[in-house]
């Protein structure tokens, strides 16, 4: 994995070359989150988001199967070493949805929380939220990801 390409008022650009090595770049920015943070994750299907969420899962200390809660919304972990609020908006109709279950309590409480499709959700997503995004790249090989991270 290279470290980074550009660095841009804290900004990276990251190159993956395998779903391991996005589990791991996951895993890293996993064990450095901190209470409060929320992170917005975007990219187009099967670009390996799930993979990503699932090493920021391991880096918490999260040791159960983290999959995409496409049809519940938010999937709550408890048992790492922060509370873990994994949204999956994908199926969001209307940012409403999310007063419904309550989005505030998790982005502003004392978890972390990973945001899937965050793009859906813009305006009511804190300004200070770290953006990921997972871009592929078939020319650079089918398992080449361009991760980019703005803090």
């Amino acid at each position: 994995m290279t470290d980074y390409l550009e660095d841009n008022l804290g900004s990276r650009i990251l190159e993956t070359r395998s779903p391991q090595e996005t589990y791991e770049l996951g895993r890293s920015i996993g064990e450095k989150a901190a209470a409060g943070q929320v992170y917005c994750l975007d990219g187009d299907l099967g670009v390996g988001k799930t993979v990503f969420a699932q090493g920021f899962a391991a880096g918490l200390g999260i040791a159960e199967p983290v999959n995409s809660p496409t049809f519940t919304i938010i999937q709550q972990y408890e048992e790492g070493r922060l509370p873990f609020y994994h949204f999956d908006v994908y199926r969001i109709g209307d940012v409403e949805e999310m007063d419904e279950i309550g989005y505030e309590d998790y982005f502003y409480g004392d978890g972390v929380c990973l945001i899937e499709w965050s793009e859906l959700i813009r305006e009511i997503l804190p300004e200070e939220a770290v953006r990921v995004k997972i871009e592929k790249n078939l020319d650079k090989g089918f398992d080449y990801r361009k991760i980019s991270i703005e803090m």
